[in-house]
């Protein structure tokens, strides 16, 4: 999900939305011992608007076309230019929002959890845990559904 050399490695959808990018592209490459490092067949691009469920979503329908190309047309794979970015998978803890700068950063840090299989976006008020999905931008704020837990003592600081 991403212009290759550029995004290699883990999160992509989540690291470009984290880098404040609102385009991307789906890059179709050969699979060789080093992750994501293959020659490319094809690239098409993907807008990054939207939740990350509707972005997967988008980008279902751009991969199965590509299917269909590389099939039909069963084009040459060229090898990777430029220097390599990395990307990092994310981890849980890092869906915490506390520290967003704005309401556009809310935003994106809980539209690029929103998906099937990702732990939601989270702020820890007290004991409590609040996780929020289905985000949209306003003007002036971010709407929300929210779901309020009652934290593990635990994983409360002291």
């Amino acid at each position: 999900m991403t212009d290759l050399p550029y995004g290699r490695g883990g999160s992509p959808l989540q690291n470009l939305i984290m880098s404040g990018h609102e385009n991307t592209v789906i890059s179709a490459l050969r699979c060789v011992e080093a992750l994501d490092a293959g020659p490319v067949y094809l690239k098409r691009p993907l807008n990054l608007n939207g939740g990350a469920e509707e972005i997967y979503l988008r980008a279902d329908r751009i991969v199965e076309s590509m299917i269909v190309t590389l099939i039909e047309e069963q084009p040459t794979a060229s090898p990777q230019v430029g220097e390599p970015t990395l990307f990092k998978r994310r981890r849980p803890e890092q869906g915490d929002w506390s520290d967003a700068p704005d309401l556009d950063r809310v935003f994106d840090r809980i539209r690029m959890l929103d998906a099937d299989g990702y732990p939601p976006a989270f702020i820890d008020v007290g004991p409590f845990r609040l996780t929020f999905t289905r985000a949209s931008r306003r003007t002036d704020a971010v709407l929300a559904d929210v779901r309020i837990t009652v934290r593990d003592p635990g994983d409360m600081d002291p």
